[in-house]
């Protein structure tokens, strides 16, 4: 099947699958993620095309002074789309209890109410993106803590994609539960999202600049003044925090240095071939793993978008399922997903900072 047979047949499914598919954003993300696997190009990352990181700066050993006026223009984000179903909830992972009775929700909204008192900054943004699935439960769960913020000052709803026919390539129909035909497209599905819900040029048009993402369950990910004072006092458009592989971290994902222009890069094990993978576990060679905190300059990223005319060209990793994943032989299916580190390809310039493990 070419793209130009099969993509009408995609774009109506989205347009007609709601509010977490029909956006332009949305639809652009999936077509560029379509076009890669029609194309035959190959998602994996050779050995051949990468180098490994210089030595990188180090946190501890910045002579910053922090600004905390900065945070007027910046917004805190946390990704909060995935359900704790391999710990027995069928709710947001973030709302497990911790400690003293509080989940993580809690305690990150604790977490923000406290930057606001310490550096008498009351009106520092924050906000979730998460899935149709932990949505409602969630603006529940934070309701008490009004000063976050509610609807969509709180919130903004991650996409949906379509699973594709691992035969012939046409859009999965799955007849006895239709939401099984649907999968969440990863999390670099955080740019298109900001974008088709309108989060982003509603930031933008409030004075927002700066962007720091991180994962709802890593409570260690506090907003670091001193950080963002680095990211912004070094015109990086896009910065992520790495930390030191070892070898418990040999098997997940590491930076690299692209051959080709010298950028950096984010390499996952799936887009790893499979004679590489010595290289890819060596933690001497490959010395930096993605920790998932990011900073993101928003003008620059809302200049991006235009430039590649709405979606980002962030690289596509395949996942191969089953169209029902509790019933191995139905449909064999390919899901296709990004990850929001991998936008440092993504952005000229951008920069990665060494934090201690701690």
């Amino acid at each position: 099947m070419s793209f130009d047979d099969v993509w009408p047949l995609y774009e109506a499914k989205m347009k007609a699958g709601g509010k977490e598919s029909e956006s332009d954003a949305a639809i652009n993300a999936f077509k560029y993620n379509l076009g890669v696997l029609l194309s035959g190009a190959s998602t994996l990352m050779g050995e051949d095309t990468l180098a490994p990181v210089d030595p990188l700066p180090e946190l501890e050993k910045l002579d910053i002074t922090a600004k905390p006026e900065l945070l007027k223009e910046t917004l805190i984000l946390k990704l909060n789309g995935g359900l704790g179903t391999g710990m027995g909830l069928d709710k947001a992972k973030s709302l497990l209890p911790v400690t003293g009775g509080n989940t993580f929700l809690d305690l990150i909204a604790q977490q923000v109410d406290y930057m606001k008192t310490k550096y008498s900054s009351p009106d520092l943004a924050f906000m979730l993106m998460n899935s149709f699935s932990t949505s409602t439960d969630t603006k529940e769960a934070l309701a008490k803590y009004t000063s976050l913020g509610t609807g969509d000052n709180l919130e903004f709803v991650q996409n949906k994609a379509p699973k594709v026919t691992a035969d012939g390539y046409k859009p999965a129909e799955w007849s006895a539960n239709p939401d099984h035909e649907w999968c969440p497209p990863g999390h670099g599905d955080l740019y298109p999202a900001m974008l088709g819900s309108g989060t982003l040029d509603k930031l933008l048009t409030k004075g927002m600049k700066y962007m720091f993402v991180s994962n709802s369950d890593n409570l260690g990910a506090t907003m670091d003044l001193k950080i963002l004072t680095y990211f912004v006092e070094s015109g990086a458009p896009f910065m992520m925090e790495v930390a030191a592989r070892t070898d418990a971290d040999k098997k997940g994902g590491h930076l690299a240095t692209m051959k080709a222009n010298g950028g950096l890069t984010l390499r996952e094990s799936a887009q790893c071939p499979p004679e590489d993978e010595k290289a890819f576990q060596d933690t001497a060679k490959y010395a930096y793993f993605n920790t998932n905190n990011l900073w993101v300059d928003l003008v620059k990223l809302k200049e991006l978008f235009t430039k590649h005319g709405g979606a980002l060209p962030l690289p596509v990793m395949k996942n191969d399922k089953t169209v029902d994943p509790r019933d191995k032989k139905s449909t064999k299916v390919i899901q296709l997903e990004t990850a929001m580190g991998a936008a440092i390809s993504c952005f000229e310039g951008a920069q990665a900072l060494l934090i201690p493990r701690s």
